[in-house]
């Protein structure tokens, strides 16, 4: 369950899969009986019960999303602007007299 302040609205659905600071995960019991302040909607979104899981389609996506996070990043040559020596993501600056 999340809100929408801006749109007076409680958003009820499946579980989240990740942590969000504004969703809060219900058990059943109290999903249904939800209530919201007056004039304020309630948007639910009913779950599948027959859903048998991920499509062919969802696991050919996660399969290139895999390769593609696999692949090597070609080397990138340091950017040094002439202030300094660079180290990977750091720059060592010469001392000031």
């Amino acid at each position: 369950m999340t809100y929408v302040y801006a749109e007076s609205t409680a958003v009820v659905g499946p579980l989240a899969t990740f942590s969000e600071p504004h969703s809060y995960d219900l058990c059943e019991f109290h999903a249904e009986r939800l209530t919201v302040p007056r004039g304020w909607e309630v948007v639910r979104h009913e779950i599948d019960l027959d859903d048998v899981g991920p499509t062919g389609d969802d696991l050919l996506a996660l399969a290139d999303a895999v390769r593609e996070a696999a692949r090597p990043e070609p080397p990138r040559a340091p950017a040094d602007d002439g202030s300094g020596i660079r180290r990977g993501h750091l720059r060592v600056l010469p001392d000031l007299p």
